[in-house]
């Protein structure tokens, strides 16, 4: 196979890009030195996480003069994310660390609102636009204009982003200088979504994460096709035209700031009672059967229904470890492989959740850090680690130190290495009924909601508590607590559970979704009670919610994510088309 060298500086997920290069029929080999840069041809730089911590790492290593020798040779460069910013001037993320220079801009942190007052989740995350259909530059209409596809990017694909700090974008500036640019918007910001100029080019999206499309920009790098026909997609099995799915939805139900509505299939992977790890389900988390015998519920096998998702359309796909070995994940060498081989087939974010927590090794004694699991997962293809039970006993940690964290904990850790983005927190909060706010007057601050959803007893008030094991222990924290604190101690994103509705089809907790949207900035993703698309219609539409989750309904062959999609598209909301990539 032809080979493509890839300069990976330590961050994060790597093997997924490895896959998709290798789905487009190429073969990687690792750049180790600086010497490695001046014998390669192809050069691919990836990144995740902070523009220092790039941009010093590759200096302390000797690279910079190496990518800019290389550059200047004319040789192709493809640089991805944070490779994407080094080639900027600088950025408000590490003021005193310079970047590549090659483009005479600085990056900028987003606003968490608009000029209207609109509110907007940072870090940016979900799927988005990378358009050239603005470019009037010459260079753009002699080598193909209007119409045609700048390395693989098409107008009715989405991609995949993941991102705080974005490159501004001003109409003509960077043409003037020859780029040509293809752009997204958030909220009333426009930016940067991908850049090139003969031998360079970079995407501020992931295109290793985003389904087909990404692969085909992959693709068109690597085989030197800058220009190409434009290709236009579709939901398979729908009746939905690309420019009503992609371009051409209203904007009703509440704006996304530019987003589609992002779905998400959530799998539940633990051992049966044979030994096998499968995808389960149950009511409150009780995933076993009620006939006699209560064996655990046998949904599917995880790899097998990780793809099947994949291609009805699923914009992540998570799983989350319910199994014994979450007790140490280190050893869970099931588990890993299953991350491994959904990583080979399926080319949207994964996420896995289950005991990132500080452990010792029982086959050594030694102590494991939650970082060092982490890393065990993002190396074996997760893109984001989900920490539960471990972000609640942190964050009353937090309180207890007069809001402030010490430093030490799996969100703090991970996210410092990392970044933000790939850090989740799931929370399973559980309602506690009040018949009055005043009955926890000399008690923790709890917020304290009125409901439209009464209890039994007709009490009319509620607070949402926290739990950890999987629902079974009641903290004295509520919900807000929680996800104050762990955003303050660098969690990107917001998986919020809610005991109460799981496995009840009755819809999402709006009112939870509500609350935790209202006192948080980074974004939330909807979860437990979906059991007909009717549901993601209703919570995308009556919350700011930025994502929205499902399982059972998937598991059971209910409904399929492509019939929830169609149905969002049919009712004037935005959605990501799914499609097909032939290498």
């Amino acid at each position: 196979m032809p080979k493509v060298h890839l300069l990976d500086y330590v961050a994060g997920n790597i093997r997924s890009l490895v896959n998709a290069i290798e789905k487009c029929g190429y073969e990687v080999e690792w750049i180790k030195s600086p010497e490695d840069v001046k014998t390669a041809d192809k050069i691919i730089l990836p990144g995740v996480g902070h523009f220092g911590h790039c941009l010093k790492s590759l200096s302390d290593a000797g690279y910079l003069p190496a990518i800019h020798d290389h550059i200047s040779a004319g040789k192709p460069f493809f640089g991805i994310c944070v490779g994407l910013q080094a080639l900027f001037s600088g950025s408000e993320e590490a003021p005193s660390v310079p970047g590549l220079d090659l483009i005479s801009t600085s990056l900028r942190r987003f606003s968490p609102s608009n000029a209207d007052g609109s509110r907007k989740s940072v870090p940016c995350i979900g799927w988005n636009d990378a358009s050239t259909l603005h470019h009037e530059s010459s260079s753009a209409k002699d080598e193909g204009g209007l119409g045609k596809s700048f390395y693989g990017l098409n107008p009715s694909s989405k991609y995949y982003y993941v991102h705080s700090y974005f490159a501004p974008y001003a109409p003509g500036h960077l043409e003037s200088q020859g780029w040509t640019v293809a752009t997204a918007r958030y909220g009333d910001e426009r930016y940067v979504g991908a850049i090139g100029r003969e031998n360079i080019f970079a995407t501020q999206f992931h295109p290793e994460k985003s389904g087909a499309a990404g692969l085909r920009v992959i693709k068109a790098f690597l085989d030197g096709g800058m220009w190409s026909d434009a290709l236009l997609t579709s939901l398979p099995g729908t009746n939905l035209p690309p420019s009503f799915v992609a371009n051409g939805a209203s904007s009703s139900g509440g704006s996304m700031n530019g987003l589609t509505r992002r779905i998400i299939a959530c799998l539940d992977v633990r051992t049966n009672d044979a030994g096998d790890l499968v995808v389960t389900k149950g009511d409150q988390y009780d995933v076993r059967e009620k006939s006699e015998g209560g064996n655990v519920r046998n949904l599917g096998k995880p790899v097998d229904m990780a793809r099947k998702y994949y291609t009805q359309g699923a914009d992540e796909v998570t799983f989350l470890n319910i199994t014994s070995f979450r007790d140490c994940p280190i050893t869970d060498l099931p588990m890993l492989e299953i991350l491994r081989r959904t990583s080979e087939t399926v080319f949207v974010p994964l996420t896995i959740g289950g005991g990132i927590r500080d452990m010792v090794d029982p086959a050594t004694g030694k102590e494991v850090s939650a970082l060092d699991v982490a890393k065990l997962y993002f190396a074996s293809g997760a893109d984001k680690v989900s920490i539960g039970s471990d972000a609640v006993l942190a964050a009353e940690e937090y309180w207890a130190n007069g809001g402030r964290g010490n430093g030490k904990s799996g969100i703090e850790t991970i996210s410092a290495a990392y970044g933000a983005q790939a850090v989740v927190v799931s929370v399973d909060p559980k309602r506690v009924y009040v018949s009055d706010p005043s009955e926890l007057e000399g008690k923790k601050k709890h917020r304290v909601i009125k409901t439209g959803d009464k209890d039994e007893q007709g009490r009319e008030y509620v607070w949402f508590a926290c739990t950890i094991k999987g629902g079974r222990e009641v903290r004295d924290l509520d919900v807000v607590q929680l996800v104050t604190a762990c955003e303050a101690m660098g969690a990107g994103e917001i998986l919020l559970n809610a005991i109460d509705r799981d496995g009840s089809n009755r819809g999402y907790d709006l009112e939870l979704i509500a609350l935790v949207k209202s006192v948080v900035n980074i974004p939330v993703i909807a979860s437990s009670g979906a059991g007909r698309p009717a549901h993601f219609d209703e919570v995308f539409r009556q919350t700011d919610v930025d994502a929205a989750l499902g399982a059972g309904m998937f598991h059971r062959g209910e409904y399929t994510v492509a019939q929830v999609k169609e149905h969002l598209g049919q009712a004037g909301l935005l959605v990501r088309p799914f499609e097909e990539f032939e290498p």
